[in-house]
C-alpha cells in the first residue's frame, strides 16, 4: 500500500485534443522504448548514479546490481525498492540524469507489461472484452482546472499507471483523503477499458497478482506508460465533508483518433530529421518547452561520446539548443566545432558538415549578418549539389535559404531566381498539394 500511496502524488498528466505538447509526451515514450543500450553497463551505471546521487542503502544497491536479471522488471517495480519512486518521479519531472540511468528499465517494464498481457489475456484468467477499473488521487487546483476544459478530449498518464479493480479503495483511501489537502482537490478516475481497443492501439496492462512482489497484490491492474485515455464525464461526489472530491470518468482510448495519429506522425517525421534515440530525447524537451535539459542531455552524451561522429552530433545539437532560446553566438560557437570535426573525419561526413554550414546560415540570418549566412548558406549548398541527387529537397531548402538572404539584403533578382530554383526542384520532389509550395508561390510572389 505504501508504494501505490506514494504514487498518488507523482503521476504526471497531459491534456489536449490535439496539442502539440500532448503529441510530443507521446513520441516522448516511443523513444524511450526504441533506445538500445547495454543492458550490465546500464544497472552498473545506475548503481553508480544512486551511490553518488541517492540515500539508497548500499545493501539494496548491492541487491539490485547482483540480482536484478534473477527477478521479472514488474517484480522489482512493485517491490519495496527505490526503483519505483525514482522512475515516477524522473518521468513526471522530466529529470534527465534519471531518464538517462533507467532507460533500460523502462524498455523491460513496458516488455514484460507487453508479453505478459498477451500471456494473461490468452488463458482462463483473461479479463473480460470490456470492465473497469479505478484510480483514486490528488490533482493540483491547476491540473483540474485544465482538466474540465479538456472534457471530450484526450489525456494521457505520463507513468506507468497503476489502477485498482476496486472502486471502495481507490474512493475512501486515496480520493477522499486526497481531498482534504490544501492544494489539491480528490478524483475518482473511473476508466471505462475495451480491450479490443487495447489491442488495435498497442496499450498493454496486466494483472500484477502472483506476479508483483506482493502475491497478495489481487486487484491492481498495471498499464504501459502514457496511456491515452478520452475524457466523458466530470462530475462531484457528495460528501458531507469537503466539496473538492470529483468523479473523472474516462474511456480507453489508445492512438485511435484520426487526429491524433496524423498531427503524430507530421510531428514523427520532422524529428526524425535529427535521428533517433536520446538524439531524438533531445529535440523532444526543446520542443516541451525544456530547453535547458536538452542541453544537459546533450552535454552528457556529448562527455560520453565515444567517436568523433557522436561528438560532431552533440555538438551540432548543442548548437540547436542554443539557436532555440537565441544565444546566438554560443549557436555559431558548437556549430563551428561540430564542422572542425566533421572535417577531419576520415571520410569526412558530407551531409552532415552541409547540415552545420545551413545551420550557421540560420544564426546568422537572425541575427541579421546576411552576408555571413549567404556564405554559410552557399557553403551548404556546394557540399549537398555533389552528395544528394539533383531534385532532392534539401537543395531546395538551400535555394530558398540563398533567396532570403538575399531579399534581406535588398537584392531582389537574386532572391527571385534562387527562389525559383527552389520551386522547380519542390515542384519535382513534393506532392502537388504540400504546403511548402505554397510558399514558394508567396515567395515568387
Amino acid at each position: 500500500m505504501d508504494r501505490r500511496n506514494c504514487d498518488r502524488g507523482m503521476i504526471s498528466i497531459s491534456f489536449n485534443h490535439i496539442d502539440p505538447l500532448f503529441m510530443y509526451t507521446q513520441l516522448l515514450k516511443e523513444t524511450l522504448l526504441e533506445i538500445e543500450d547495454d543492458d550490465v553497463k546500464s544497472i552498473k551505471e545506475l548503481v553508480e548514479y544512486c551511490r553518488l546521487h541517492s540515500d539508497v542503502s548500499e545493501k539494496t544497491l548491492e541487491k539490485i546490481e547482483q540480482e536484478y536479471r534473477d527477478h521479472t522488471p514488474i517484480w522489482w517495480y512493485t517491490g519495496p525498492y527505490f526503483i519505483y519512486s525514482m522512475l515516477n518521479r524522473g518521468l513526471q519531472q522530466m529529470d534527465v540524469d534519471i531518464i538517462l540511468k533507467m532507460g533500460f528499465f523502462i524498455r523491460h517494464l513496458h516488455q514484460h507489461i507487453t508479453d505478459l498481457h498477451c500471456e494473461q489475456q490468452n488463458s482462463k484468467a483473461a479479463m473480460p472484452s470490456n470492465f473497469q477499473v479505478f484510480r483514486g488521487q490528488g490533482l493540483s487546483m491547476e491540473a483540474f482546472e485544465k482538466m474540465k476544459k479538456t472534457k471530450g478530449g484526450l489525456m494521457s498518464f505520463n507513468n506507468f499507471l497503476s489502477t485498482s479493480c476496486s472502486h471502495e479503495n481507490s474512493l475512501q483511501i486515496f480520493a477522499r483523503s486526497a481531498a482534504f489537502d490544501a492544494d489539491s482537490v480528490g478524483i475518482l478516475f473511473v476508466m471505462n477499458i475495451d480491450t479490443a481497443i487495447c489491442t488495435a492501439s498497442s496499450t498493454p496492462f496486466v494483472s500484477v497478482k502472483n506476479v508483483g512482489f506482493y502475491h497478495d497484490e489481487d486487484e491492481e491492474i498495471l498499464f504501459s506508460t502514457h496511456t491515452i485515455f478520452r475524457i466523458d464525464r466530470i462530475a462531484r461526489i457528495e460528501d458531507t465533508h469537503t466539496d473538492r472530491l470529483w468523479q473523472v470518468n474516462l474511456t480507453l482510448a489508445g492512438n485511435q483518433d484520426d487526429d491524433f495519429n496524423k498531427l503524430t506522425a507530421h510531428l514523427r517525421k520532422e524529428l526524425d530529421v535529427v535521428g533517433t534515440g536520446w538524439s531524438r530525447l533531445g529535440q523532444i524537451l526543446i520542443k516541451l518547452g525544456e530547453p535547458a535539459k536538452a542541453e544537459h542531455l546533450y552535454q552528457l552524451l556529448l562527455e560520453k561520446a565515444s567517436s568523433d561522429r557522436y561528438k560532431a552530433q552533440y555538438n551540432g545539437q548543442l548548437g540547436s539548443v542554443y539557436q532555440s532560446i537565441g544565444e546566438y553566438l554560443k549557436a555559431i560557437t558548437f556549430y563551428e566545432r561540430a564542422t572542425d570535426i566533421d572535417k577531419k573525419m576520415s571520410p569526412p561526413s558530407q551531409l552532415s558538415l552541409a547540415d552545420s554550414y545551413n545551420n550557421i546560415g540560420l544564426v546568422y540570418d537572425n541575427m541579421g549578418g546576411y552576408w555571413k549566412a549567404l556564405s554559410s548558406y552557399e557553403q551548404s549548398l556546394e557540399i549537398r549539389k555533389i552528395a544528394l541527387p539533383p531534385n532532392h529537397p534539401d537543395l531546395a531548402s538551400s535555394y530558398n535559404n540563398i533567396g532570403s538572404a538575399y531579399y534581406s539584403m535588398g537584392k531582389y533578382s537574386k532572391a527571385l531566381s534562387s527562389y525559383e530554383r527552389s520551386f522547380e526542384i519542390k515542384k519535382i520532389a513534393l506532392p502537388p498539394n504540400h504546403p511548402d509550395l505554397a510558399a514558394c508561390y508567396n515567395n515568387i510572389g
